[in-house]
């Protein structure tokens, strides 16, 4: 396919344009279907956004259109019918992108492969006129907020340590939410003070300008975010967007969303971003241990660390795992494979969760809920993770020009196991190589930018990955 990365079509907007929106839209669009259209708060969201929304009507779609929203309450808004989103999620204020969905499921690659084809014969696949479409508002924001809330309560609410039920499944929990500018100021902070939480929300503004930080969380961007929790800086300004009692320090639990808030990240209260594959071993270990069924599965992607499969096997469940980016195929397929006594009870990339139970979209507000209610339950950050054993681990990026991905990914598919001889090789999902002191690595090609994607997990991390690195460069040099 040209148009769909791992996550939908993203790109910059001289790409990503209003033709191209129209164009998927037509290709998308079929008489007597109904789908949802959200945007997130990019400048180029309203135009990109009525293009897909003319694509749509005139393939004899019908309409209703969010607004502005978190693409989990898109997603959300999509069961029983199909849905866009214009977003570009963690990318820069002049990329944009096209998610699409149906019944709440992120389309798969034979449903975008469908759209490819369509957009690239330039099919018009004009419906007749007295056959178009039609559009309405739906309001949807509030109807997603209370339903995370319902989730988040009935997962929680009858959990205390002295075995009472707590009025409110964050009560007396402090949290700060970076929101960055994004649509997760939209649902994030109001669900968490729902469930009792002392919320302050911090770049609270949505500005597709990005103002605050970067729209990507990492450790780097949330660096201000990082000092604010840890005590060490002023209040932030009314002009930067806070909400609630904005004294930095004291606090219980930082998160931090992305620009269309599917992403989490979670800090603990001295600011240290804890680690993402931390984060998804306790999510997923909770869920395990919960699970009622004989077979409890979580689904996550090679590029995730062993210490995820360690905690869910000591939880009583297993691990499976799929491409990165196909969270939901992966969901689909265990469930195909599996029993009657199979459950898949939590699906998850880095970064990135899927609440089975809740949905089957990728949601950083229900994560941002369901972590606090965690950390409520453990006491603090430190005794949620401590069964966690964090190995070095670490993620490279190496420069690869998109074009060249392909021959560069099938040169190291040899390249590297020659330099590692000892290793056991797999290729479904990039290269992974695993070793008898459970030691592993993965390279694999990014869906959106031009790198080569190095993850390592090692007590000799360092010199892995070095390793590695040489070895990918040299393809790189060879092939591009």
């Amino acid at each position: 396919m040209t148009l769909f990365g791992t996550a939908g079509i993203r790109g910059p907007v001289d790409e990503v344009s209003p033709s191209l929106a129209l164009s998927v839209g037509r290709a998308a669009g079929e008489p007597g279907e109904t789908f949802v259209v959200g945007r997130d708060g990019r400048v180029t969201g309203p135009a990109l956004a009525a293009a897909m929304e003319a694509g749509l009507e005139s393939a004899g779609a019908d309409i209703r259109r969010v607004g502005q929203v978190p693409t989990p309450a898109l997603a959300f808004a999509s069961q029983g019918r199909r849905g866009v989103m214009l977003t570009a999620s963690h990318n820069p204020p002049e990329d944009n992108g096209i998610k699409l969905f149906v019944d709440g499921v992120e389309y798969d690659s034979d449903a975008e492969r469908i759209i490819d084809d369509r957009v690239a014969s330039d099919d018009s696949r004009l419906a007749r006129w007295d056959e178009w479409g039609e559009s309405e508002r739906l309001a949807v924001l509030d109807r997603y907020r209370s339903a995370v809330e319902t989730y988040v309560r009935e997962q929680f609410g009858a959990r205390s340590r002295d075995g009472d039920a707590p009025a409110d499944p964050l009560a007396g929990l402090r949290v700060a939410v970076d929101c960055g500018n994004g649509v997760g100021a939209l649902a994030t902070p109001q669900v968490l003070e729902r469930l009792g939480a002392d919320v302050v929300a911090i770049n609270a503004s949505v500005d597709g300008h990005f103002p605050g930080r970067e729209s990507k969380p990492t450790p780097e961007t949330l660096s201000e975010f990082t000092e604010f929790l840890a005590g060490g800086s002023e209040a932030p300004r009314a002009s930067d967007g806070a909400s609630g009692d904005a004294a930095s320090g004291n606090f219980d639990l930082g998160l931090a969303h992305d620009g269309d808030a599917d992403r989490l990240v979670v800090l603990g209260p001295d600011g240290e971003v804890i680690h993402e594959d931390t984060v998804l071993a306790v999510v997923a270990a909770h869920y395990a241990a919960d699970s009622d069924a004989a077979d409890s599965v979580v689904v996550t992607t090679p590029n995730a660390s062993a210490r995820i499969d360690e905690r869910v096997r000591a939880a009583g469940g297993r691990v499976e795992r799929v491409r990165l980016g196909s969270l939901h195929e992966g969901i689909a397929r265990e469930r195909s494979r599996g029993s009657d006594d199979t459950e898949i009870v939590f699906a998850a990339e880095p970064w990135k969760h899927i609440h089975t139970a809740f949905g089957g979209w990728i949601d950083g507000v229900a994560s941002a809920a369901v972590v606090a209610a965690l950390v409520a339950d453990a006491g603090d950050t430190d005794s949620l993770r401590e069964p966690v054993t964090e190995r070095p681990y670490r993620k490279v990026s190496v420069e690869c020009p998109d074009p060249a991905k392909p021959d560069v990914m099938a040169a190291l598919e040899n390249d590297l196991p020659d330099a590692f001889p000892d290793a056991t090789v797999d290729t479904d999902y990039g290269v992974r190589l695993e070793f008898a002191d459970a030691s592993w690595l993965l390279v694999r090609p990014s869906g959106t930018e031009p790198y080569v994607r190095l993850y390592a997990e090692s007590d000799s991390v360092d010199e892995l990955v070095a390793e590695a690195r040489a070895v990918i460069e040299t393809a790189v040099t060879e092939t591009a």
